[in-house]
């Protein structure tokens, strides 16, 4: 039986493709978090840990989170990511300090979660994680590509337009605990086929009056 190839953090096998998001997560625990998004891949942790202590990877930035919001929104990220690893038989992923590998699918998630909170009351991010639980991963990765396309950098691209949008929609209108359960078992039952042939927009159709904020927010830049 052919061995499984060797992954890192969450999900990310370079030996499929280097394209890969890093999560930082300092030592120290008053500074903030940050999430890089890169196209080729380091083996030695000691490079990449060089590779940020002199700047390098300013341009790939794409979003940094105070502490406090990392903490409350770490948990429920970790668990939905681990959840469809074992669903597809990988090994799941934790969170430590340094540099956490997550694939390129599961870092443009979690980036868009993280640019919906970044400038959010912390009082409001339980409702922001709810609403990015409620949506399909399709959903998610569309919505990260067209963020990112216009205010994607961590820096310039803050508070404005369409990651300004982002923050809005997902932080009204929390979908239920049913709703949420309901999108789990919609998503098992799609094959990857399947996935891609019915994609984001279909789903976006079936629950537009879910999504209704994201539409007036993203209407309203």
């Amino acid at each position: 039986m052919a061995s499984r190839p060797k992954s890192f953090g969450f999900g990310f096998v370079p030996s499929e493709s280097e394209h890969h998001f890093l999560v930082a997560i300092p030592s120290q625990t008053h500074e903030p978090i940050s999430i890089s998004e890169h196209v080729t891949w380091v083996e030695s942790a000691t490079w990449r840990e060089l590779h940020f202590a002199l700047g390098q990877e300013d341009a790939k930035m794409r979003v940094v989170v105070p502490r406090l919001k990392w903490e409350l929104i770490a948990d429920p990220v970790r668990a939905e990511f681990n959840r469809r690893l074992q669903q597809a038989g990988l090994k799941t992923g934790k969170w430590q300090a340094g540099l956490t590998p997550l694939s390129r699918l599961f870092g443009k998630e979690l980036v868009l979660l993280a640019w919906a909170i970044e400038d959010a009351d912390p009082g409001l991010i339980s409702v922001a994680v709810k609403n990015w639980l409620g949506l399909a991963p399709e959903e998610r990765w569309w919505l990260f590509t067209m963020t990112n396309a216009a205010t994607g950098h961590a820096i310039a691209g803050r508070n404005k337009g369409w990651r300004k949008a982002v923050r809005y929609a997902l932080t009204e209108n929390p979908v239920s605990d049913a709703q949420i359960a309901w999108r789990e078992q919609k998503v098992l039952h799609l094959t990857a086929d399947e996935g891609r042939e019915t994609g984001c927009a279909t789903r976006l159709k079936v629950e537009r009056n879910r999504h209704s904020s994201l539409a007036y927010a993203m209407a309203a830049v």
